[in-house]
Parts: C-alpha cells; structure tokens; sequence
C-alpha cells in the first residue's frame, strides 16, 4: 500500500523539481526527501523520478501518480474536517484563498466577521491569483477560493462547486487630460481608435476576456499597447498616456488624481465573482459559515458601491 506521507513528498518535488526545494518546503533534509521518494518508487514498484545534474522529472508513472495524490490528499483533508465535527470540536481550520482585489475588499470584511462569529476557528488568508486559488482546491490545500468567471462560459474544473457571490462591473480609465474626460458617462464605440492597457493575454484571465468580448460586441477588437495584471500599475500606465482601460469595481479601492474613472451608458461589462469549493466533499460547518458571510459581504459591495463611476 502506497504511503500518503510519501506521496506528499512526490507532490512536492514535483511542484518545486528538485529534491532540495522540495525538503525546504516540508522542513525536511535533502537525504530524508531521497529516501522517501526511494521508498515510495519501491512501493510503487517502479521509477517515479529520473534524477540529473540539472534536477530532477518526474517519469509517466511518476507524473500519474501526482494526479492521483492530489485527489486523496483533497479527500484525506475532508475527512480530517468531518472528523472534528463529528467529535464535537468548537475549533478546527478553515483556509481562503484570494486574488487581489477581492484580498483589499470582500476578505477583509468577510474574515472580520468570520472571527467575531467564529472566534475558536484558526482561520488564514492567502493571497493568489484564481487559477492558484482552483489548484489549491484541487490539491486540498485551501477550503474556499475566490475565483472570477467572465460570465461567457464556465472555465473552471467541473469538479469545483461554485457559490455567486457578486457581480463586479467595470468601468472605464481615462487619463485626466484626455479629450472624453470632461463627458460622466460614454459608450464602449467612442474608445474604438484608442489603445487599451489589457491583463495577461491568455485562457486563465477572466479580466482580459470580458474586455475583448465586450469591444467585439461594441464592434472593433481593441488595439492593445500594453499587458499588465496590477490594476495600479494599470492606472499608472493609463495616467502616462499609454492607452485607456477597463478596471473592475474592487479594483477602484485607490484611485490616482492623474486619472478619471467614468461609467459606460449602457450596462457595463461584468465580472462574476464566486466562492469554489471542492465539488463533491464534506462542507463543514465553518466553511459553510465562510460561504454565507462572503454571500453576504457581496450584497453589501452591491448596494453601497462608492466608486467614483457611480457619484456622477
């Protein structure tokens, strides 16, 4: 029978591709992490790893493994949680993983509020982008993940359950001087001949896909100077007159005065933002606490926006 304390081991020299990166991460010595894996591939009954001077692969059946040891550990975890409950535990973890702006304004007042419910629950917060917050799920190491979908198509892992927390509209960034400026309201069309600041152009950017949809609906494909996923080095370009942008609501929590933020006319682009848990596991009492207060926290975002958009 494979051992699971191994099999975390192999996870980590996988993610990390040495065996030294891999014991600093678990507090182990390099000698433990060989002899683990060595053990392991004994079990195994074959090489997982092929070993070099440039670091360390895993082999097919090594690469197999990893997938297989992310979903038991994920159910190890589940099972851990239920445990607690059964036996009566006031205490216990829970784990929230979340992408920057929704880290500088839902998860504050979400685990504020959590703590005071819930003040025997050891509750931590970790910072990651929404495909990092999906493979922690899947590894089992967070409980909740703010992830963003474009509201096109779902992108996520069917094995992921998700909770609509909000609805996040953008709005667009203009520099101060820009000759739209003066005008508090504006259609998407009238931005057609400028260059636009855009987030990572790839699958795994919800933000990027929400423009490039919307200006294809308004009818022109953006012209894009630029690629950034920081929302203030976003405005920073914006406010140097590299191009205009769209920037979601949560992400408006500091505004530069070189900047002005204006609403489009007709309904904005929306990004949708929703809790993933691990389809199919044990919701325990404290992560569905967490859900029903990032529920909540949401509604709140949604009924007191105070965006400068939304003033005019």
């Amino acid at each position: 029978m494979l051992d699971v304390k191994r099999l975390r081991v192999l996870r980590e020299v996988a993610a990390h591709g040495s065996f030294s990166a891999a014991a600093e991460a678990l507090a182990y010595t390099q000698s433990a992490v060989s002899q683990q894996i060595a053990a392991l591939e004994r079990e195994a009954g074959t090489v997982l790893v092929d070993r070099s001077a440039r670091g360390v692969t895993l082999t097919d059946a090594g690469e197999a493994l990893v997938r297989h040891a992310d979903a038991i550990l994920a159910r190890l975890a589940d099972a851990e949680a239920e445990l607690e409950a059964i036996a009566g535990l006031r205490g216990g973890r829970l784990r929230l993983v979340a992408f920057p702006s929704a880290g500088a304004t839902l998860a504050p007042r979400a685990v504020a509020a959590f703590r005071e419910r819930h003040p025997a629950v050891d509750i931590t917060l970790i910072p990651g982008e929404p495909e990092d917050g999906l493979a922690a799920l899947k590894a089992g190491e967070t409980d909740i993940a703010l992830l963003i979908e474009s509201g096109f198509e779902t992108c996520y892992d069917p094995a992921i359950e998700r909770t609509p927390i909000m609805e996040d509209p953008m709005y667009v960034v203009l520099p101060a001087g820009h000759p739209l400026a003066e005008r508090r309201r504006m259609r998407l069309e009238d931005l057609r001949d400028e260059s636009w600041i855009m987030g990572a152009p790839t699958t795994t950017c919800p933000d990027s896909e929400i423009l490039l949809r919307a200006c294809s609906g308004a009818g022109f494909d953006p012209r894009i100077a630029f690629n950034s996923d920081d929302y203030l080095a976003i405005q920073g370009f914006v406010a140097s007159g590299m191009g205009v942008a769209l920037v979601p609501d949560l992400a408006l929590l500091a505004v530069r005065d070189d900047v002005v933020v204006r609403a489009l006319r007709t309904r904005p682009p929306v990004r949708h933002i929703v809790a993933g848990t691990l389809g199919g596991g044990y919701c325990s009492p404290a992560k569905q606490a967490m859900l029903e207060i990032l529920c909540e926290v949401g509604r709140e975002f949604e009924g007191k926006r105070q965006t400068l958009a939304l003033a005019v």
